[in-house]
């Protein structure tokens, strides 16, 4: 079934919407926000520069409309490890699902979340505390897992369900960071295993 929009007036959109914001999203993925240009993303998009302003506004609309849908796609195993019966479980599916997304063979190397805008210009700041509120959004339901894991016995009541969502965070970022430099995915396997070495027993 084809997502392709029709245009209120005039005539229809002769591309699919959903496809292009999807090759959107590999742009900015691996290009990060400022390296991705116009040029670059119309390109592989298969659409003019109105076409795109048209459809999903300026490239600031066009990168926010990219992080949800990679939250919702290849980001979505943080939102799955909640679900996890233990808080081990949750840490566990969180770090290896990371690993997983940042080192698939068929995406680009990374996070896109993580390195969208670490080499923003001064002017794309409005970018860069997006992503900061996306990853910290991410930080937070964490720790709203880990109170509950808490509460429920599953985590020692002497345990700090905000460090421990902040630990994961970092060595999440760390695995991101890492598979943009070319690291493996058995060697970032053992890197997450490593980590959960220090989670806190029963």
């Amino acid at each position: 079934m084809t997502n392709t929009r029709r245009a209120t007036i005039g005539r229809p959109r002769e591309f699919d919407v959903d496809e292009a914001l999807e090759r959107a999203m590999r742009v900015f993925w691996e290009q990060g926000y400022e390296g991705a240009s116009l040029t670059d993303l119309t390109a592989a998009m298969g659409i003019t520069r109105t076409s795109m302003y048209a459809a999903f506004g300026n490239k600031e609309d066009l990168f926010r409309k990219a992080l949800e849908r990679y939250s919702v796609g290849p980001s979505a195993y943080a939102t799955r490890a909640l679900e996890e019966p233990t808080a081990r479980a949750v840490a566990t599916a969180f770090l290896h699902g990371s690993v997983d997304t940042t080192t698939d063979p068929g995406s680009p190397s990374g996070c896109l979340g993580v390195q969208g805008a670490l080499a923003a210009a001064p002017a794309d700041r409005a970018i860069r505390d997006f992503l900061a509120d996306w990853r910290n959004a991410a930080c937070s339901r964490l720790e709203d897992r880990f109170q509950r894991a808490r509460d429920e016995g599953d985590l020692p009541p002497t345990s700090d369900p905000a460090l421990l969502a902040r630990f994961l965070m970092a060595v999440s970022s760390g695995i991101a960071v890492q598979a943009a430099s070319g690291a493996g995915r058995d060697e970032l396997h053992r890197v997450a295993d490593a980590a959960l070495q220090n989670w806190p027993p029963i």
